[in-house]
């Protein structure tokens, strides 16, 4: 083979690993970037999810303490956001959410409740049904 052969080849394949090697770094870095927009889009979305559960939550507790539960209906939007949960959020969360759906229809069955006299007791820290579900959602949201 002769020279001129040979250093045409070595050129030829020079530029062809240089090409693959600007190419498999494009490919990793599109990559990387698309599972950052992934994990992104699903915190926000699990983001989401526990604030509509806790604004619901928090309406059905408030509720419970001065109602009875006359309508079963009106819980169909907190098991449809659990639901959602289940799909998305890590098993500590839905434990915890389970919990506080517990906890709401414990509180409808209970008797109504004077919350003035709830206030005057101090008993108030146990109105904080959210408080585990929140910390877990933190501990989920920052990991």
């Amino acid at each position: 083979m002769s020279a001129a052969i040979l250093s045409a080849l070595s050129a030829l394949g020079g530029s062809i690993i240089g090409a693959l090697g600007g190419i498999i770094t494009t490919w990793f870095t599109m990559v990387a970037q698309e599972r950052s927009h992934r994990l992104d889009r699903m915190t926000s979305r699990r983001e989401s999810l526990y604030g509509e559960f806790i604004e619901e939550a928090s309406r059905l507790f408030g509720d419970a303490l001065t109602h009875k539960l006359e309508d079963a209906s009106r819980l169909v939007k907190l098991y449809a956001v659990l639901s959602k949960l289940r799909l998305f959020a890590p098993s500590v969360v839905i434990i915890m959410a389970d919990k506080v759906v517990d906890r709401i229809l414990q509180t409808y069955e209970m008797p109504e409740v004077d919350l003035r006299a709830l206030v005057r007791t101090q008993d108030v820290r146990n109105l904080d049904v959210l408080r585990t579900f929140s910390d877990a959602c933190r501990n989920d949201l920052v990991s």
